[in-house]
């Protein structure tokens, strides 16, 4: 025995040899190994079951929506509601979104045709099978907010403008595009458009030659313009108001004063009926970045997918 050790005296309990942190078995460790993995295990497949099911269920949504005339392209389509298999077992989803690209709208058939977004945010939805939405099935949603985006392509069409750009611009204390940095996402008014005019501009309304194309060889001129948007009767309203010189890039073409006003008319004008989702009435209409939006917000309301 080493002369260090100290001799343990009668009566001293028998002090343990084991050291710390041994004193559980190999086989209970692996009993905790094993029931912490078969945890993590089942919430994974949990999770995963979940989400493929929630796949599943917005894939056959988006089916039944393309149902309707006036869906081309497959939308895109999310259901609110977690857990999803819990949703879709009670039929009640906690609210879904729409999106519809590339829909044909009218305005500009002789021009290569019009196309536009169409969306849709519901609210608090009831289904009939929360396993399969079908085109047929009537869907209760306690409110619906719908829009139609127009992109510049689209808008400059409609007006006769084929290289027209639109832009919202930011406060007039702020730099920028109306970014979301620049602390505005949309505008009705003081809307900066630009493009290309004859002069005077109904000398340009040959589809086949515009005035923004490099061989068109009567008067032109790039010019901006501010444009106030409204809704009338459901249709969007285009109220060109002045020349454009502010902040933002823009075209510093001056325009002779007896063409002034003419050039101001081609930019306003009120366009053919669009369509929104369900064949909702628009009540507003805006600016965001580059595009314009009709939109509407309604209440409780029945809606088939077929009818989208």
């Amino acid at each position: 025995m080493s002369r260090f050790a100290r001799s343990q005296a009668p009566g001293e309990p028998e002090r343990s040899t084991i050291p710390p942190g041994r004193g559980r078995s190999p086989i209970g460790r692996r009993i905790v190994v094993v029931a912490v993995l078969a945890v993590v295990v089942a919430v994974l497949a949990a999770v995963l079951t979940d989400t493929v099911g929630a796949i599943v269920g917005e894939q056959r949504f988006a089916h039944a929506l393309l149902a309707s005339p006036r869906v081309t392209f497959e939308p895109e389509v999310t259901l609110s509601g977690s857990p999803y298999l819990r949703a879709a077992a009670s039929g009640r989803f906690d609210g879904a979104v729409i999106t519809a690209r590339a829909v044909s709208v009218p305005g500009c058939a002789d021009r290569g045709g019009c196309r536009a977004e169409l969306g849709a945010t519901l609210g608090p939805l009831d289904v009939p099978d929360g396993w399969h939405i079908r085109p047929s099935d009537t869907l209760r949603a306690q409110s619906v907010d719908a829009y139609t985006r127009l992109d510049t392509i689209a808008l400059g069409r409609m007006l006769g403008i084929l290289d027209l750009t639109v832009n919202t611009p930011a406060p007039t204390d702020r730099a920028g595009g109306g970014g979301p940095g620049d602390g505005l996402l949309s505008r009705t008014s003081g809307v900066l458009l630009t493009g290309t005019v004859a002069l005077p501009p109904a000398a340009g309304r040959d589809p086949a030659d515009p005035p923004s194309a490099s061989a068109y060889v009567g008067r032109k001129a790039r010019v901006s313009v501010s444009v106030d948007l409204s809704v009338r009767d459901g249709r969007l309203h285009l109220q060109a108001t002045d020349f454009y010189d502010g902040p933002e890039e823009h075209s510093p073409t001056t325009v002779p004063d007896t063409e002034r006003a003419a050039v101001l008319a081609a930019f306003s004008g009120t366009l053919p009926p669009l369509p929104l989702p369900w064949s909702l009435t628009a009540t507003e209409a805006h600016s965001e970045g580059s595009d314009i939006l009709l939109a509407t917000s309604v209440g409780a309301r029945d809606i088939r997918p077929d009818q989208f």
